[in-house]
């Protein structure tokens, strides 16, 4: 039974695992249309009166670290097209200096807010890149260029925030030959790369014949045998598998979402931007905490996410994914 311990404040699921990181989208709203995230037209947002204030989201926060969490990602859609994301971002950082805060953001708007995200004390920032081929990048995104993600990049370097990981899904015939060019390009930048399995979320885009496994990511690597891997990282750094390149110094993480799952490790819950919790990314039960959010009931709220917390399934393999769209869910 999910129970909270007093003495520790901890948030433990049945199986014994320790939730203690938090990802909260903001907005479902995004500057771009990628082709396997949302459609090109047609896309409904909710309303500002169905997302949470950030007066909502600072409480449930509050919240949250009572019951144990000491990190929370923000993501959307893209969260920082959210007038005051920045601002908001400084008070929580304020009002609880204990925490980390990060954020997943497709870097475009990075050129305009990252001397602010530096004086808010970001912990990190998690790149959503699938590709730096001009072309490729402008189709994918449907809107977006390849120039002002790298602008912000570099400008979020130079502002001094050097925690940065970039997330790239590999996909086989799509960029599955940028594997080197990604690789020197996180060298150069001095980025993390992250090359993540094609998950199976939406039924009309995932195929497998575009899938690859992870010991292919790895089989594909350049310098091959002089890959090692890290067993030293934890769940704390993160769903990836860590290697070492000896001969370059080189460090790149895998994530095995669908091939070799994480579910027993899996420290993490999800908040929607109008207040529903999820247990599991691939599961589509949602818990909705708005109500009591906006009453500010603390005590039935806690109650709320440890019931919820309760029913964690054990793996999301046991379940019937469906058809989940990431700009609903919160990338």
């Amino acid at each position: 039974m999910a129970q909270l311990t007093e003495a520790k404040r901890e948030l433990k699921d049945d199986f014994g695992r320790r939730l203690n990181y938090v990802r909260i989208s903001v907005t479902d709203r995004c500057n771009f249309r990628c082709t396997y995230c949302m459609p090109e037209e047609g896309v409904t947002c909710l309303s500002h009166s169905d997302i949470l204030r950030y007066e909502d989201i600072m409480f449930l926060c509050g919240i949250f670290t009572k019951l144990g969490v000491g990190k929370f990602r923000f993501t959307g859609g893209e969260p920082l097209v959210r007038k005051g994301m920045v601002p908001f971002l400084k008070e929580l950082k304020e009002a609880y200096p204990n925490i980390k805060t990060a954020i997943t953001t497709n870097a475009s708007l990075l050129r305009r807010y990252a001397p602010e995200l530096a004086e808010a004390s970001l912990h990190s920032i998690n790149i959503s890149l699938d590709t730096l081929d001009a072309d490729k990048f402008k189709n994918v995104t449907r809107i977006g260029t390849i120039d002002e993600v790298l602008d912000g990049i570099r400008a979020a370097k130079s502002a001094g925030i050097n925690n940065m990981k970039l997330n790239t899904v590999l996909i086989r015939g799509f960029n599955d030959h940028e594997i080197t060019d990604l690789l020197l390009f996180a060298r150069r930048e001095g980025l993390l790369l992250r090359l993540i399995e094609f998950m199976p979320l939406e039924e009309e885009v995932w195929n497998k014949e575009s899938f690859i496994s992870g010991e292919e990511i790895l089989s594909m690597l350049p310098d091959g045998a002089s890959w090692v891997k890290n067993t030293n990282s934890s769940c704390e750094d993160g769903p990836a598998q860590y290697y070492f390149n000896e001969k370059t110094g080189d460090t790149i993480g895998i994530i095995t979402a669908v091939s070799n799952h994480f579910c027993q490790s899996c420290n993490r819950l999800r908040v929607s931007a109008e207040g529903k919790l999820r247990t599991c990314l691939f599961n589509p039960k949602e818990t909705e905490l708005k109500e009591l959010i906006i009453r500010r009931d603390g005590a039935a709220l806690m109650e709320k996410i440890l019931e919820s917390v309760r029913e964690k399934p054990r793996c999301w393999n046991d379940i019937n994914t469906g058809n989940l769209h990431m700009s609903g869910i919160g990338g």
